[in-house]
């Protein structure tokens, strides 16, 4: 079979379409490795260590729910609705805090 001439302002038509095609190409590979690049960077550094108390001494009957941890200080709530919060450095009790519950 012999194939139809091409006119000109198709030929110009697929060369548009061919250059749009790899530009659009390149752009996506390009996002695609900044995408990888940006994770890798933000997955390599690893995060920084929570010093944790070793033991907490907490008062007599009191049995700890949650543990938080603030900068100089931690904190853990109880099953008799109190917070206690300690000292990070020493691991004094620093302040009693009851909560209102029901």
């Amino acid at each position: 079979m012999d194939e139809a001439p091409i006119s000109e302002a198709e030929a110009r038509n697929l060369r548009f379409l061919r250059i749009l095609v790899t530009v659009l190409a390149v752009t996506m590979i390009f996002g695609l490795l900044t995408l990888v690049g940006l994770l890798v960077i933000r997955f390599s550094t690893a995060p920084a260590r929570l010093e944790l108390p070793a033991t907490i001494a907490l008062p007599e009957g009191a049995r700890p729910l949650a543990f938080t941890r603030g900068g100089d200080w931690f904190a853990v709530v109880t099953d008799g609705d109190e917070i206690l919060i300690f000292d990070a450095a020493s691991g004094e009790l620093r302040q009693r805090v009851q909560v209102n519950g029901k």
